[in-house]
């Protein structure tokens, strides 16, 4: 299955509409960014599972994360649907805490065209689409792909990239 590559980003950050929320971010100026965290992975943290450890390693180890907008969305509606009282409480302060220092890829017409090719060619889910298209945006290959999730996994091996987590 041929998927499309991303031929004119250089570095990842080249020719994006890039956001870099202001807490932490004079450290991460200085950093390349250089870890894409999709949904799926970035729930981990929050909502302890079987295999939330190896997860946590992978974003300890590299703390300059990248991400699409609507993992913001995204989070906080499965923390709500998997947590409640002080442990809801607890995962939304840290994923506020979290969120404040990541960087984020604007969902603009670019990523929402190539999310509709990589939907077309692949088949994967819409948001999981979405974060593809945001990952291919920055860098595509020339970064890690962090994903818990099977069939986006595949979707982003197809494409030729580094999967790390499933």
């Amino acid at each position: 299955m041929d998927h499309p590559k991303l031929d004119d980003a250089a570095s990842p950050c080249q020719g994006c509409d890039l956001e870099t929320n202001d807490r932490r971010s004079r450290e991460r100026r200085s950093r390349n960014v250089s870890l894409y965290v999709d949904t799926s992975a970035l729930l981990k943290r929050y909502v302890i599972e079987d295999d939330s450890e190896v997860f946590n390693d992978y974003l300890a180890a590299d703390q300059v994360w990248l991400t699409a907008r609507h993992t913001s969305a995204e989070t906080r509606r499965n923390l709500a649907q998997h947590l409640d009282g002080s442990d809801l409480a607890k995962a939304q302060d840290l994923f506020l805490a979290d969120w404040q220092g990541t960087n984020i890829v604007e969902l603009d017409a670019k990523v929402c065209d190539i999310a509709g090719d990589i939907a077309e060619i692949s088949g994967v889910r819409t948001l999981d689409a979405l974060h593809l298209a945001a990952a291919q945006r920055v860098g595509g290959g020339n970064l890690p792909f962090l994903t818990a999730d099977r069939r986006q996994a595949r979707a982003a091996r197809d494409m030729g990239w580094t999967v790390l987590g499933v």
